[in-house]
């Protein structure tokens, strides 16, 4: 049990020590991913105004049915960066929100690099 709670404060440290340098605009949003088990969740959010301008996640819309694995998050990502295209979003920051970049989280990347999207 200790172990858990160990780990699970390195990454709201590592978290935090990103959050610190990482902020979303209107013309260049944050891009926040999240993973858990059994699902991926990805927003595209304006820290200035603290509103969420898209999100897509494994549980509804595009992304219903996939697992987080390293295929469906790539798949994931082509289908928000086409969504972000369509709101002429072209530039993004990246918040791998305390996951490490290897994975699922950097294939979600990959996949929004894919549509065309520069961070």
């Amino acid at each position: 049990m200790k172990r858990l709670i160990e780990k699970k404060a390195r990454r709201q440290r590592r978290k935090l020590h990103i959050r610190k340098t990482v902020k979303g605009t209107l013309e260049r949003p944050r891009l926040s991913v999240f993973k858990s088990n059994r699902h991926i969740y990805v927003q595209v959010i304006d820290d200035k105004s603290g509103t969420t301008i898209l999100s897509a996640s494994t549980q509804s819309g595009d992304g219903k049915g996939l697992r987080p694995r390293v295929e469906d998050g790539e798949k994931l990502g082509k289908s928000l960066g086409d969504a972000m295209k369509k709101k002429k979003i072209t530039e993004a920051v990246f918040d791998r929100n305390g996951s490490l970049y290897h994975g699922v989280v950097k294939a979600v990347a990959d996949g929004i690099r894919s549509a065309g999207i520069r961070f």
